[in-house]
């Protein structure tokens, strides 16, 4: 088990460790729970940041692409996809051939 999913495990057991030590201090007059609200904002965003630390620490090798895409053929000839909508000068459809 790696650091994220650790503390991804982490978070539901600490908002309700927070919350009984929360509520002890309401019984002790202490902090009332009018008050405490920042106090799980702060847990959670401390949580989250540990979250993206560790998140960040893992090496990308580790985990296959998304569901559906395999890894490029190292046998295969390169493929060459272009995305541009005009078209480069000297192909087949060049401007000069446009006849109305």
């Amino acid at each position: 088990m790696n650091r994220y999913s650790l503390l991804c495990r982490l978070t539901g057991p600490a908002m309700i460790i927070l919350t009984g030590v929360l509520a002890l201090l309401n019984q002790a007059h202490i902090l009332s729970w009018g008050k405490s609200w920042p106090l799980y904002l702060i847990t959670l965003g401390v949580l989250k940041l540990a979250q993206r630390a560790a998140l960040s620490q893992i090496e990308t090798d580790a985990y296959p692409g998304y569901p559906g895409s395999y890894p490029p053929d190292p046998a295969a000839p390169p493929a060459s996809t272009t995305t541009s909508i005009v078209p480069t000068p000297g192909s087949e459809s060049d401007a000069s051939d446009w006849r109305p």
